[in-house]
């Protein structure tokens, strides 16, 4: 069958370039050289976070914060003083874009690496951002930095992240920007297959892969924590709350409540980036004043699963204050 032509198609990373630790590509792994540009609001981005924390990355890696609101001109440092970004200097990401090459003109995104002696983006290729930190920059993990990607189970890794893109993590993209009733239903039922597969699947697993955290989690993780907030309403992936799937519920809960996790989550930026700059779905641009976010600090009972969050690692200390998020509101 054809595409049908409602359907939602994700625009593919234009700069893709690796930074690398055994100095066959231009870019060579160089603490202090490069800047993370993320923002608190994105999914995409907030993987990156996660794994720049788990790793104790932030000493080798800085961290520029987009806010959540933006226009056709980029995300922009609007929570910066003087709305520009205190290490690169601009206002616009899409100016380190262009900067990386003056004629670019597709979307600009973050996660992005910025070299920050050009000013230029190296790469905003967001699947291959946490990999090559997880591997490529492991000379600079902090001491006790878990193994998010373990060798034995890369296969595995790989196989539970393809379907979990495809179907959650693109899958409420799909659903929410859908043009046509077919396209928008073919997406919400994919959706809620895996979601239901999941639900089984960590039914008696504390983690998707192995008895850890792994990359696979972290996917999977920066979906749900937004679905009820976001996706469940906004994206009308309504079947269900995520708080109404008991096994998917107290799984993100677990996440929350680890270090890493739930000290990157700003809920705040998120609603207001989705409804405010999403106006062909919302075009009020009104921001909900739910849903209620006390349950993610509720016990969650997966610790009778056993398992071991960090593996042979530990966990990571607190934030840089200057990379605290507000506490969680009731």
């Amino acid at each position: 069958m054809a595409d049908d032509p409602g359907e939602y198609h994700r625009d593919r990373n234009r700069l893709d370039e690796r930074i690398t630790a055994d100095g066959l590509s231009r870019w060579s792994v160089e603490p202090g050289r490069y800047r993370l540009v993320a923002a608190r609001a994105c999914p995409w981005a907030n993987r990156s976070v996660i794994v720049r924390r788990l790793l104790g990355l932030e000493h080798a890696l800085s961290l520029g914060m987009a806010g959540p609101v933006h226009d056709e001109r980029s995300w922009r440092f609007h929570l910066d003083p003087g709305d520009r970004d205190p290490v690169l200097g601009i206002e616009w990401l899409g100016e380190a874009y262009r900067a990386a090459d003056p004629d670019y003109a597709a979307g600009i995104t973050v996660p992005a690496i910025v070299d920050v002696p050009s000013g230029g983006v190296v790469t905003n290729d967001y699947p291959r951002i946490t990999l090559d930190l997880e591997t490529e920059w492991r000379a600079h993990h902090r001491r006790g930095a878990p193994d998010l990607y373990p060798e034995p189970l890369r296969a595995e890794i790989d196989e539970i992240n393809d379907a979990v893109y495809h179907d959650v993590n693109n899958g409420v993209y799909r659903a929410g920007f859908a043009s046509s009733q077919r396209a928008y239903e073919g997406a919400y039922d994919a959706l809620f297959a895996r979601l239901d597969a999941l639900e089984e699947r960590l039914r008696t697993r504390r983690y998707l892969v192995g008895d850890s955290i792994t990359e696979a989690d972290i996917r999977l993780w920066v979906t749900l924590v937004r679905f009820d907030a976001v996706y469940h309403g906004h994206f009308k992936c309504n079947r269900n709350k995520l708080a109404e799937m008991p096994v998917l519920w107290a799984y993100a809960r677990d996440l929350f409540q680890t270090p890493g996790f739930g000290d990157t989550i700003d809920f705040g930026q998120i609603k207001e980036h989705y409804y405010r700059v999403h106006t062909g779905i919302n075009p009020s641009g009104i921001v909900p004043a739910g849903p209620q976010l006390s349950g993610w600090t509720t016990p969650h009972g997966r610790e009778e699963l056993g398992g071991r969050p960090f593996g042979d690692g530990t966990p990571p200390g607190p934030p840089p204050v200057d990379e605290a998020v507000p506490p969680l509101a009731a």
